[in-house]
């Protein structure tokens, strides 16, 4: 059996349409943290750099992460698969112990450790991807069964069900609509599939009527004028920020809804203030980059060389671009109101490290994908598991 080593010594080899798009948002995404927080920081912490701050030192960890994930051997995240699952379930279960778990805004979703605090959801989602790339790889043969997609959709069934005890539904739908696209990468016979739709269909309105809150959300999103100092407040505000940004912005630093009048603007909506700001040519600019990232993101999957690097590029450019969809349709009022950052760009130490470090594992199988192509010729997978070779 041949060993596997912790770093992969090939040919190096940089994918830029990843490096530059990537770097471009995160370093933007911290001068927009600045100016949306910094009158709010300068009231409640008495610093207007106290989330720039956060932010800056997220962007350093992650981009040491992200440098040592791109020279690590990502294959030995395949061996790691029952661990990373044990991890995840883990971390969203230690959030509801009592002195450990930290509650802000009546959810439980952090974890706190002293001097610093992580989001257990932020995490989990990715040791899903591992585990959920590692078991597909490791039994192909089996994913056209209902019996072999079953470890997936337990394992995925009882992370949605620990967040949503949180609450956090955003992330719910996000760990179960990568799910779903890993399943059909996968090769999930589509009957399985909608044997599976039809309950999850069913399941969604049931937890939105189980929480009040979620009820008022729906209302506010099919009226937001209904209750314009209640539930409808974040969303008027909203569209009120990008709709005064115009095509060319009111300027850098020159927000006014960040004055107190548009809530969370330096994380679930800080798209906004970027509307706002930078117009709607900024606004488009940084759509552009997403979709840079993530077409790059999907290439890399399709060329992958082995089932499990196919896997894993397939989900993480998933869970990307689902939470880019997901962010700009709540700002723009496009889908009822949900507490999700922006990838790379929210305020959110958390996000940022675990999505620069899942970066560096895309660049690492991008790097030896180009190594193993002169060596063996292999077709384009076109994301079909039949044609991705382990």
């Amino acid at each position: 059996m041949k060993k596997m080593k912790l770093f992969y010594n090939g040919k190096h080899s940089l994918n830029w349409w990843v490096i530059v798009p990537t770097f471009i948002l995160v370093v933007l995404g911290i001068v927009m943290v600045y100016s949306a927080s910094s009158y709010s920081a300068e009231n409640t912490y008495g610093n207007a750099m106290y989330f720039a701050q956060k932010q800056i030192i997220g962007a350093m960890i992650g981009f040491a992460i992200l440098v040592f994930c791109y020279f690590m051997d990502y294959k030995i995240l395949s061996s790691l698969k029952y661990i990373a699952l044990g991890i995840g379930i883990v971390f969203l279960a230690i959030v509801f112990i009592p002195g450990v778990g930290i509650e802000n805004y009546g959810a439980k979703r952090w974890i706190g450790f002293g001097f610093f605090s992580i989001q257990a959801s932020e995490i989990a989602k990715f040791c899903f991807i591992i585990f959920c790339a590692g078991y597909m790889a490791q039994y192909k043969e089996k994913m056209n069964t209902f019996r072999g997609v079953l470890p997936v959709l337990c394992s995925g069934f009882c992370m949605c069900v620990l967040i949503m005890l949180e609450p956090n539904m955003s992330i719910t739908l996000c760990l179960g609509a990568v799910m779903i696209v890993m399943l059909l990468v996968g090769g999930i016979k589509i009957r399985h599939l909608c044997a599976l739709g039809v309950p999850l269909l069913t399941a969604i309105p049931v937890l939105i009527f189980m929480e009040p809150y979620r009820i008022k959300r729906i209302i506010a999103f099919l009226d937001p004028w209904a209750s314009p100092q209640g539930e409808g407040f974040q969303l008027i505000q909203s569209l009120y920020s990008l709709g005064s940004g115009g095509w060319f912005g009111v300027g850098l630093f020159n927000s006014r809804a960040k004055y107190s009048f548009l809530p969370f603007s330096e994380s679930d909506f800080i798209f906004s203030i970027i509307g706002e700001e930078l117009g709607l040519i900024g606004a488009g600019v940084v759509l552009i980059l997403f979709a840079i990232l993530i077409v790059a993101g999907f290439k890399i999957a399709m060329r992958s060389n082995t089932r499990f690097g196919c896997y894993m590029a397939t989900g993480i450019t998933s869970i990307l671009a689902i939470q880019v969809i997901l962010n700009v349709a709540v700002v723009t009022g496009l889908v009822p109101p949900t507490g999700l950052p922006l990838p790379l760009m929210s305020a959110g130490g958390t996000s940022l490290v675990v999505f620069l470090a899942s970066i560096g594992v895309l660049l690492n199988i991008h790097r030896q994908n180009q190594e193993n192509r002169y060596v063996m010729p292999v077709k384009k997978s076109s994301l079909v598991p039949s044609l991705a070779k382990r």
